[in-house]
């Protein structure tokens, strides 16, 4: 038996540990690849708040999407989650001060509240792993990315600094606390500085928002009343800490506080633009993973891994690497989005891959483009061995191997070379032929790329292959996307029938037929008794590819 490019014997001599992320264990005199299983999963998604509603939702052909309408109205179908964070209140106020909740449900941006109910939900299908979760010190990991990330808290910013922007440049540019200003309007010829802007009112009525912005902007920085009370806010900031620490910090927050308070009723000023909220730097892209770390009480490593719409095989990736290499137990892994934003929505539009005629784009049929979604996907993941050991019973299928690739190619045009390279190291990981694979699930996002992932998929595998494609059902979540067709993929070998599509037999694209038509339609059909294998395909070309078995 050989692991890795080495035989058993080297590998027993190698104290179980081999060149790169396997952790090889000797029983018997046989070394065996230590297993990972699936011991908790939690779902946010269209018309599915949790994991139950998610998998009764997936015994209808239905669409999940509903009409977006950010813009007034349009022409845009979304994947908009359904979700009450107040629905997890008992769970986190049993186990924190009450204002706990309160904080996160006021400083936090949707996809850290997605994922924290996302994990609450997880911790339910084995009693116990919560606790597990605590006691393993280092050993418990959390790896949950995003792919858009907090696109609400930084839009809401960017637009209350640009107004307060605005009133700051316009009070501080008035003539009557500017003198340069008011020596200009009074005689505006003697002035030779040709960069002074045009005044508001000798430029056309379309221009004139603009041209005023920009008068009062030049204006502004050159305030003498502005420069004095600049001088008088420094002089409150420079205030310093007295005694003890902690007493002392918070007597001169409030100190700074009051002397800011007189000093803007002094001049009657607007709120400085440097009063941003601090909600932006609260819901940075590894908030979600730290939130949940803060829940779960775990000591391991906490992080975000970002890989577009990758970020969940990813997660997965790193978390069996983990697992398998001895640094980890178990390890939260994840993917989180924001719900559909006009920001999204019009940049996916702008980038011609969104469908926009109001009618729902099912993959592999018209090829008119996707639907952005949101939502979050969290599974707990663990050494196999270990957690039956405990008790806990494994869900779903068996993760046998993920492999990855970069097509070094095209930011959003995926390449042929790259996905095969993630397929066939995920196969030769999990020691399995293309042949021992009995259903696929692909990326698939209604776009002409459908056509060319078919075509690479079935260079690769046999035409026996019963292959899904489930983003016209929820949607394209950025980043878990990918999560929620594993778990789709999972909870069908759960129960020995993979759910149904959207896809109607009829309307298969006649180019995507010629290649491959052994298809999962819109009626549910039965396991095959073989693997199960997945394909996400990220922007920038980041591939992710998981094998899965049936559990043993």
């Amino acid at each position: 038996m050989r692991f890795g490019g080495i035989s058993s014997k080297d590998a027993l001599q190698l104290a179980y540990v081999v060149p790169g992320t396997e952790r090889l264990v000797a029983t018997g005199g046989l070394v065996q690849k230590v297993r990972v299983g699936v011991f908790g999963w939690g779902i946010v998604a269209p018309k599915s708040p949790d994991i139950a509603s998610f998998e009764r939702n997936l015994e209808s052909s239905e669409t999940w999407l509903t009409p977006f309408n950010g813009f007034g109205p349009d022409n845009f179908l979304a994947g908009t989650p359904e979700f009450d964070f107040s629905v997890y209140r008992d769970w986190i106020n049993q186990r924190f001060a009450p204002r706990h909740y309160q904080n996160l449900a006021e400083k936090m941006d949707m996809p850290a509240l997605y994922a924290i109910g996302a994990f609450i939900q997880a911790l339910g299908q084995n009693p116990g792993i919560e606790a597990e979760l605590k006691a393993l010190g280092t050993q418990a990991q959390v790896f949950v990315g995003t792919g858009l990330g907090s696109l609400s808290t930084l839009y809401d910013a960017s637009v209350a600094h640009y107004e307060s922007q605005k009133r700051w440049d316009k009070f501080w540019a008035a003539p009557e606390r500017n003198a340069a200003v008011r020596e200009f309007l009074a005689n505006p010829s003697a002035q030779p500085d040709l960069a002074i802007p045009p005044t508001p009112d000798s430029v056309s009525e379309s221009d004139r928002p603009a041209a005023e912005q920009a008068w009062n902007r030049y204006w502004m920085a050159l305030s003498t009343d502005l420069r004095d009370y600049l001088h008088a806010l420094s002089a409150i900031e420079n205030l310093s800490l007295e005694g003890e620490v902690e007493v002392g910090k918070l007597n001169a927050i409030r100190e700074k506080e009051k002397r800011r308070a007189r000093l803007q009723e002094k001049w009657g000023a607007p709120e400085p633009p440097w009063k941003v909220s601090a909600n932006v730097i609260w819901n940075i892209h590894n908030t979600p993973a730290a939130q949940i770390s803060i829940l779960a009480k775990t000591r391991g490593l906490a992080f975000a891994p970002v890989a577009a719409c990758s970020t969940f095989g990813v997660a997965l990736k790193l978390a069996m690497n983990a697992i398998q290499a001895g640094e980890a137990k178990l390890v939260v892994v994840g993917a989180t989005d924001p719900p559909p934003h006009a920001l999204t929505v019009g940049s996916f539009f702008s980038g011609r891959v969104l469908s926009a005629d109001g009618s729902v784009s099912v993959p592999l049929t018209r090829m008119q483009g996707t639907h952005v979604a949101g939502g979050s996907v969290v599974w707990i993941v663990g050494d196999m061995d270990y957690c039956k050991s405990k008790g806990f019973t494994p869900l779903g299928m068996e993760p046998l191997a993920v492999g990855v690739s970069s097509d070094a190619h095209h930011i959003i045009t995926p390449s042929s070379e790259g996905p095969t390279i993630a397929m066939k190291e995920a196969l030769e990981q999990a020691g399995a032929a293309p042949e021992d694979v009995g259903t696929w699930d692909l990326h698939a996002t209604a776009t002409p790329g459908d056509f060319s992932e078919v075509t690479t998929f079935r260079a690769l595998f046999p035409e026996s292959v019963l292959v899904t494609a489930r983003k016209g059902t929820f949607g394209h979540g950025m980043s878990a996307g990918g999560g929620w067709e594993l778990t789709a993929q999972y909870l069908g070998y759960q129960r020995g029938r993979l759910y149904p599509t959207p896809l109607a037999e009829h309307d298969l694209n006649r180019s995507i037929a010629a290649v491959h038509d052994r298809m999962v339609f819109n009626v549910s059909c039965e396991t095959p008794s073989r693997l199960g294998g997945k394909l996400s395909m990220g922007i920038g070309g980041i591939n992710a590819c998981v094998i899965s078995g049936p559990l043993k």
